[in-house]
């Protein structure tokens, strides 16, 4: 009971009196704003039409013409960790997410489960009433928890949002995508034949959910945080917005910075005085050598070609979004609520460099250390933007996009990484209009600015614990203040895969470290000194004019990683961090029965198969004509599939994408039980690590096919493509059939992995004996 019951209680209800109060939820403020946050992926300032950028977006040139542009709004440089921080409004390795939830590593600050002295603001939001929804990445739901059967304490719906839809790993397929909807996964409503793409679903999904908020609370605010797969990889549109683009990148990345530069600067970005910082600024002893921009005119015209059009699909994704986003902003203003609904239009990180230099038509190359092939790349160039592709464009365009700062996402210590696009419109609540704003901000004054809008405050005890401060300052202070107005932030920290940093009071610290390489000997890092407010594109390193100012940030840095659980500091390669063996609520085995009618297996509680020899099994009863998939998982990107097509059992294992798929066919099966499965023995290890064995197919007991094959050692994606029994979801693994391929004509009772040294005939009689038994 919230209060004390005020009312009579007698014998008969008739002679009592009731009293409502204690009982009644709490409501808002009056006249309390409707909340919009749309968080893109992977974008770079220079970007954007409103920055000066080539990329036309007309919704966030509407709302930046009616409202205010930050120029220095800074994000921690990784998607996860962001988004943590527009979760609770604290630092992210105080949330306990130093690095992507596919990377943690058992530490107090990258454990990937946010601790409960960090509440969710949905949950504040939500106690006070607000309605709450959630649209698009997640990325925050820990991986052995992206499971149908896993922990549901950190899926939206329990993170304060009353509605979720979207996909909860750090990327997906936009023609294909892993779907889940509130507490469950989904399959995508229809295909992309019939016109999907996942930015209109997110848009019409997001229209449904305000609809049905107009219709039956019509009075009630609500919070609605819409976070797309845009600009992520895979880069994917519908070609009549990647055609708007054509020739629009022609002069390249070289080029393209100094004329964006220009742009800003005309525009009131960035000072009259700015300099442009140097492509590779980093020393040869330190540099990633993945992150590597090749100078414009050292290519050769097939690589510019291809270049170009990479940058023409990343620009027409973008636009694509910013379109759909544009409904939504339609849907407010006819129905009366633009006026009095607060939008933040922003990015999680700097430009991404994951697609190498030379670009990538399969982004999972990067998460597996294979390098991209240029001349594959090359004959893929129609492929690009497509469902036949998974493509990234090159280090360059990172670089430019992040102009005209150095480097790009992962690099915390530098604004390439960390300065990013954000605009505020809220017409109700901001008289300046059409007006740029240059105060210092962090992701971490994001939910001080939404509870302050609101009127209410993070409790200092919540749900029984005691809160962690929130490190953050309110921005509406600036909202109705001068441009160049003193930003009331003071000090913000950045730690990143082994990049460190520190701004304070217009000063900034950066170690000269690069992510991901395993360099390690932090203790032997330099620290460059730039002074920000006098040099925005931090071009100009004054450690050596000033070792006291040096020292004064570098010991404040350790303050803050003391604070903020930001010890240990992990620069291992993408992939040691991506396969460390992690704790699972499932004990291992080397064993795995799945069976027919379940949903999709997520790879991250899927059996793994990754770097070692497996066999699959399945018992199956089939008919004349019977046909389908057994066993999937993966995608055309990446996986392997057990299918039985044209009365042929086939074996397909899609390395990485690389054409051609490796594929193993049996003769003519007759009707009857049998037992069907493949064998891969591993024998080492290729130039790239990938596992190199010989796989042999069976039928029954006999082998019926054999040859070499190779197979990943990373995943096959980054999260999503579960494994499938009877059907393959989504995206198909083999370009011979089309998903679903749904297996017909006789009745699968399970299929077993096997992970074991177990020779695979010893196996299948324990397998037929188990499938008996069920």
């Amino acid at each position: 009971m919230a209060a004390q019951f005020n009312g009579k209680i007698a014998l008969d209800v008739r002679d009592s009196v009731p009293d409502w109060e204690p009982y009644l939820l709490p409501t808002t403020a009056e006249n309390a704003p409707n909340v919009l946050v749309i968080l893109y992926d992977d974008t770079g300032m220079a970007s954007w039409s409103p920055y000066g950028g080539r990329i036309n977006m007309p919704t966030l040139d509407r709302l930046a013409a009616n409202g205010l542009t930050y120029t220095q709004w800074h994000t921690t440089a990784l998607c996860s960790p962001t988004r943590s921080v527009f979760l609770t409004g604290r630092n992210h390795t105080r949330n306990s997410i130093a690095s992507l939830m596919e990377s943690t590593n058992g530490f107090p600050g990258n454990s990937g489960r946010i601790p409960d002295d960090c509440a969710p603001m949905a949950h504040i939001l939500q106690d006070n009433g607000y309605s709450t929804f959630w649209l698009g990445k997640d990325h925050n739901v820990p991986e052995q928890d992206n499971a149908a059967g896993g922990s549901r304490n950190q899926w939206p719906l329990q993170m304060g949002y009353d509605r979720f839809y979207g996909f909860l790993g750090g990327e997906t397929n936009q023609w294909y995508p892993d779907l889940a909807e509130d507490n469950h996964f989904i399959e995508q409503p229809y295909t992309p034949e019939e016109g999907y793409h996942l930015s209109k679903d997110l848009a019409d999904q997001a229209l449904q959910m305000l609809r049905a908020q107009q219709a039956t609370n019509p009075s009630k605010p609500w919070y609605m945080w819409f976070c797309p797969g845009a600009n992520h990889a895979p880069h994917q549109a519908p070609q009549e917005y990647i055609d708007k683009y054509k020739g629009a990148f022609d002069d390249g990345y070289d080029a393209y910075r100094e004329w964006v530069l220009g742009r800003m600067i005309e525009r009131g970005i960035m000072p009259a005085d700015t300099d442009l910082t140097p492509f590779n600024p980093m020393p040869e002893d330190q540099a990633n050598a993945a992150d590597h921009v090749k100078p414009w005119d050292t290519l050769s015209e097939d690589e510019k070609t291809l270049f170009r059009r990479m940058a023409e699909v990343f620009a027409g994704f973008s636009e694509y979004t910013d379109s759909q986003i544009g409904r939504i902003v339609d849907y407010l203003e006819e129905t009366g609520q633009l006026d009095n609904t607060i939008i933040f239009y922003c990015a999680d990180n700097g430009a991404s460099g994951e697609g190498s230099s030379d670009g990538s038509v399969n982004e999972n190359k990067f998460f597996n250390n294979y390098p991209d092939d240029l001349a594959e790349n090359l004959t893929r160039i129609d492929d690009l933007g497509g469902p036949e592709a998974y493509n990234h464009y090159p280090t360059g365009w990172a670089a430019a996009f992040s102009t005209p700062f150095q480097m790009f996402k992962r690099y915390s210590q530098y604004s390439g990484g960390t300065c990013d696009p954000m605009i505020i419109h809220w017409p109700a609540g901001i008289k300046a209009k059409g007006e740029i704003r240059h105060q210092y901000h962090h992701a971490t004054d994001i939910v001080p600015t939404i509870l302050d809008v609101a009127g209410l405050e993070m409790p200092e005890v919540y749900r029984g614990v005691e809160q962690a401060p929130l490190p953050g300052v309110s921005m509406r202070y600036s909202f109705d203040a001068a441009p160049d107005a003193p930003t009331r932030k003071k000090r913000q920290y950045y730690n990143m895969i082994g990049t460190r940093g520190l701004w304070q009071d217009g000063w900034k610290v950066a170690a000269t470290h690069a992510p991901i390489t395993g360099h390690g000997h932090f203790d032997e890092d330099a620290w460059d000194l730039y002074h920000v407010d006098e040099d925005r594109s931090e071009s100009k390193n004054v450690a050596a004019d000033h070792p006291e100012k040096v020292k004064e940030l570098v010991d404040a840095w350790f303050e803050e990683a003391d604070v903020n659980y930001g010890l240990p500091i992990d620069d291992r390669t993408a992939m040691e961090q991506l396969t460390i063996d992690r704790p699972s609520s499932e004990p291992p085995r080397h064993r795995y029965i799945y069976y027919p009618d379940s949903g999709a297996v997520p790879e991250g509680v899927a059996v793994n198969v990754r770097g070692r020899s497996f066999k699959i099994i399945a018992d199956v009863d089939i008919e004349d004509g019977a046909e389908g998939v057994i066993f999937a998982h993966g995608s055309r990107f990446g996986g392997h599939a057990l299918f039985i097509q044209d009365g042929r059992l086939h074996y397909v294992y899609n390395f990485l994408g690389i054409q051609p798929e490796q594929t193993f066919v049996s003769e003519k099966l007759t009707p009857g039980k049998h037992s069907l499965g493949m064998d891969f023995s591993r024998e080492g290890a290729g130039e790239h690590k990938e596992s190199i064995g010989t796989t042999t197919l069976y039928v029954d007991d006999q082998a019926v096919a054999s040859g070499p094959m190779r197979a990943q050692v990373g995943k096959f994606t980054l999260c999503g493509d579960g494994l499938c029994i009877g059907y393959d979801s989504a995206d198909s693994v083999s370009r011979s059939y089309r998903a679903p391929f749904t297996f017909t004509g006789g009745t699968i009772r399970g299929v077993a992995v096997d992970v074991s040294e177990e020779q695979y005939l010893d196996l299948e009689l324990e397998a037929q004996a188990a499938f008996a038994r069920e």
